[in-house]
C-alpha cells in the first residue's frame, strides 16, 4: 500500500471539516490604534456585505469564496470514489480545473488586503485560523 494510497482518504475526510472551520472562525484580525480589533470570519464577511446593501458583492463572495470549494470537493471525491466511470472522470476534467482557479481568489484577497492594511499605516493585520484551515481545505 503505497504512501499516497493513505493519504487520499485522509485528506478527503480532512477537507469539509477544514473548509466548515474556514467558513466559521476568523480570517483576519485588523487592529486600528491598539484599541479596536475586528477578527472578521468569511461568513460575518458575507452576511456584512449583504446587510450593508451591497448585494452583487455578497453574492459573488459567497459563490467564490462558499459554492465553488464545495463543488470542487464534491468533484474530488466523486472522482476518487469511482471506479473508473467514465462520467466521474468527464466532470473531473472538465470542471473541477475550472472550480480550482477560481476556488482560492479570495485567500489571495486577504493576502491582498493585509499586505495593504500593513503598507498603509491604517492598521495592522494579522492571519487567524480561518485562513490557514480555509487554505487547507
Amino acid at each position: 500500500m503505497s504512501a499516497l494510497s493513505i493519504l487520499r482518504p485522509a485528506l478527503l475526510m480532512a477537507a469539509p471539516f477544514l473548509l466548515a472551520l474556514g467558513l466559521i472562525l476568523p480570517l483576519v484580525r485588523f487592529e486600528t490604534l491598539y484599541f479596536f480589533d475586528q477578527t472578521p470570519s468569511l461568513i460575518e464577511i458575507v452576511v456584512s456585505f449583504w446587510q450593508g446593501g451591497d448585494g452583487l458583492l455578497a453574492a459573488i463572495v459567497a459563490l467564490v469564496s462558499i459554492v465553488l470549494p464545495f463543488l470542487k470537493m464534491i468533484g474530488i471525491a466523486a472522482e476518487a470514489t469511482a471506479a473508473g466511470s467514465g462520467a466521474g472522470s468527464l466532470f473531473y476534467c472538465r470542471v473541477v480545473p475550472h472550480l480550482s482557479k477560481w476556488s482560492m481568489m479570495d485567500v489571495l484577497l486577504v493576502a491582498i488586503v493585509i499586505a495593504a492594511a500593513k503598507t498603509t499605516g491604517l492598521a495592522d493585520a494579522f492571519t487567524q485560523p480561518g485562513l490557514w484551515c480555509y487554505a487547507a481545505s
